[in-house]
Parts: C-alpha cells; structure tokens; sequence
C-alpha cells in the first residue's frame, strides 16, 4: 500500500489516522521522512485539529447565516490561535524528539531544515 501524503487515507468514505507503527515505511522508495508518534500525542494532536474543524465549521455557519462581520472575524480570529497552539505543540514535540535525535546521531542538518521551519512558521 502506498502511503499518501500527510500519513492519512480515506476509509469507508471518512478519512482516518494510518497506524504509522504498522506500516513499513523503508519499503517506500520516496524520501519523505516519518515520525512514530505515541498514542497519547496523536490523540492530544487530532483532539485539538478536530475542535479547530468544529470552529471553522461555525464560521461558514456564520457567513450563511449572514453574521455580522466583526463577529466572525472574533471567531476567525479564535481559529488563528488555535492553529497557532496547535502548531507549538507539535513543533515542541518535533524539538524534542526529532531534532534532539538527529543532532545525536550527527545529522547537523537538521539544524538548517528547523531554521528553514521556523522561518515558515514565522510569516
């Protein structure tokens, strides 16, 4: 099975976390890299994408409903912090676990690849 980009497939006409310990991913021949992540953090990680789809959700409620500007730019505002909690959750942890190891095992580069990351994440 081929794994698709960002580790997700469809299933049953939703779409699902793969369990990434289940796949052999050095059978795959691109280069993209992959992280076994534990339960508990895929679990805080898609809790948290799933209330931020929840609240993106209203705010296409809100526009249909035709809602008063300032109160969806408030909301839209909402899913911009959360995103943005989102994302310093999983660069931590990304810090932590990916970088650390890499930086162990001489990779040094990775030190460029954060750079590169945080220059993204900082626009």
């Amino acid at each position: 099975m081929e794994i698709p980009a960002g580790g997700m497939r469809e299933e049953g006409g939703g779409i699902s976390l793969m369990d990434h310990k289940k796949e052999n991913v050095s059978d795959n021949c691109c280069t993209t890299r992959h992280k076994e992540r534990s339960e508990e953090e895929i679990k805080s990680l898609v809790n948290r994408l799933s209330r931020i789809e929840g609240q993106v959700r209203g705010i296409r409620r809100m526009v249909e409903e035709g809602v008063y500007c300032p109160e969806i730019l408030t909301q839209s505002a909402a899913v911009s912090a959360a995103m943005n909690g989102f994302n310093r959750q999983l660069l931590s942890a990304h810090i932590h676990s990916c970088v650390v190891e890499d930086i162990r095992e001489g990779r040094e580069e990775t030190i460029d690849e954060l750079c590169a990351l945080l220059q993204k994440l900082m626009k």
